[in-house]
């Protein structure tokens, strides 16, 4: 296991705008990414991840703004002087998939479920090169990740990301922020079974140290589950 790790998120790279594209690291080979869309005339964060390897990098989710899809990619290789090699994207809003035709087209390998598939193909969202039908464990130069699916909650397919060695999850929009006063988007949510998703999630990966999110900031352990799990109460009452 990686012997220490970074908790404090600090900024190592910001755009001249300040509102397309931000880094956070979390430890030598894990970094946070940020890109933003306009929401009632205010930029609104949507947090992806990477994990850099010795034969290159691998994206969890893609850029939101389209714009980034590129200069995502110039600047990773410009700090890392490693090319991107794969991407997966945890459920089939477009705050997440948008860039994977753009990726495949650059001959990055692109994932995501086979049940994100084909929800995106009903909902005309953009679709990867590559499906899994099933949890699915990738090793890429010696890294182990996995995909995990708890069950429906933010909406039907969506999968949660863990890095074994880091003790890292990465929660995408399954998971809410401690800033979040709110579940946000429900169109696809499925409030009635997203509890008993959380609770599956906990007890596959028990000792998360750190946890990232959707949107917003991420915490130390359980406490985006946390208060997902307290945003969901809310809703009910």
């Amino acid at each position: 296991m990686f012997a220490i790790i970074v908790l404090v998120l600090w900024p190592v790279i910001t755009s001249a705008q300040n509102t397309k594209l931000k880094f956070e690291k979390i430890n030598d080979h894990l970094y946070l990414y940020t890109t933003y869309q306009l929401f009632s005339g205010n930029p609104f964060p949507s947090n992806s991840a990477y994990l850099v390897t010795i034969d290159g990098v691998v994206l969890f989710d893609t850029p939101w703004d389209e714009t980034q899809f590129q200069p995502l990619l110039d600047s990773i290789e410009k700090r890392h002087h490693k090319k991107v090699v794969m991407c997966i994207a945890t459920h089939s809003h477009d705050d997440k998939t948008a860039g994977l035709e753009y990726y495949s087209g650059k001959g990055i390998a692109t994932y995501t479920s086979k049940y994100t598939k084909e929800i995106s193909v009903k909902n005309g969202n953009k679709l990867a090169q590559h499906t899994f039908a099933k949890d699915t464990v990738f090793n890429v130069s010696g890294y182990r990740f996995e995909t995990f699916y708890p069950g429906e909650g933010h909406s039907p397919d969506n999968i949660v990301i863990w890095i074994g060695k880091d003790d890292f999850l990465y929660g995408g929009c399954f998971l809410k922020s401690v800033e979040n006063n709110d579940l946000g988007y429900l169109k696809d949510a499925n409030p009635a079974a997203w509890k008993e998703s959380l609770k599956k999630l906990m007890k596959k990966y028990p000792k998360p140290v750190y946890t990232e999110v959707g949107h917003f900031k991420g915490s130390k352990g359980w406490k985006p589950v946390m208060h997902t799990l307290k945003l969901l109460d809310r809703e009910k009452d």
